[in-house]
């Protein structure tokens, strides 16, 4: 996967790396701090934090001996700009919609 998109939404579409996304709103966080609410490995913990790493939507830096997570925002806001660029087409109407099925079914229809 090389789409710098492609990554960002396959990083987003795991629960415990956006919630790892979500501490890191608040303030950079040492590895293990990041890794302390979550109930697995701080192994797997770090696999997570590698492919949020590779998807752009953090980055590391060791500090002396702790190595701290850093969110980067630019990486989430080319994801947004796609999004919002759907935002163009209107929401559907679903009164309208009721009254076309009305119209088009036959009175006897489930």
């Amino acid at each position: 996967m090389t789409d710098p998109l492609d990554q960002v939404f396959a990083a987003l579409a795991d629960g415990t790396r956006r919630r790892i996304l979500t501490m890191l709103l608040e303030d950079d966080m040492a590895v293990t701090d990041v890794a302390e609410p979550f109930e697995m490995s701080l192994a797997a913990i770090s696999k997570h934090l590698t492919v949020l790493t590779n998807s752009g939507l953090i980055s590391q830096e060791k500090r002396g001996r702790v190595k701290w997570c850093k969110l980067e925002p630019q990486a989430m806001k080319d994801a947004i700009v796609w999004i919002e660029s759907f935002g163009q087409f209107e929401a559907l109407n679903l009164d309208a919609f009721e009254r076309f099925l009305d119209q088009e079914l036959p009175p006897d229809a489930p």
